[in-house]
């Protein structure tokens, strides 16, 4: 019987080193994106995780069927802020894609709108939004949530 030689961690082959113990290595699998590869809306994005149906993982699905995002203008911006994420992470491993580099910016341009629609009627939404003319009032009552301002 021939046995297994220690790594350079000590563990056998095919072990990588934990804290005080060996345990099998994992090997990911990546999904290779081609150019300009189908999306989602921005909405269903958010919900599923990912922009492009080609990363939508199988695992995902749990979480997925426990998240339910309201149809509100807040909801809207976190739609178009996870796209405008996803499609910078997909621009750096594709910076030529032209039809994305242009929706990338179309879709800063709407995040950037509706934000400033968003503040003008419900308050900053970080607290870096406040002026100094405002003194600090990122903290007043009532919340937007609390009057209902999301719907």
């Amino acid at each position: 019987m021939q046995t297994e030689k220690p790594n350079e961690t000590g563990c056998g082959a095919g072990m990588g080193s934990l804290p005080g113990t060996c345990a099998p290595l994992a090997y990911p699998y990546i999904p290779m994106q081609e150019n300009n590869p189908p999306r989602y809306s921005q909405a269903e994005a958010l919900q599923t995780g990912t922009l492009f149906p080609g990363l939508n993982l199988p695992f995902k699905a749990a979480f997925q069927a426990k998240l339910h995002t309201d149809n509100t203008a807040l909801a809207e911006l976190m739609a178009l802020d996870f796209a405008v994420d996803e499609l910078g992470l997909y621009l750096t491993t594709h910076p030529t894609d032209q039809e994305v580099v242009d929706l990338y910016w179309s879709y800063i341009r709407l995040a950037n709108e509706g934000r400033e629609k968003y503040q003008k009627l419900y308050g900053p939404l970080f607290q870096t939004d406040i002026t100094e003319k405002d003194g600090y009032a990122w903290i007043k009552d009532p919340w937007p949530w609390d009057e209902g301002a999301n719907n």
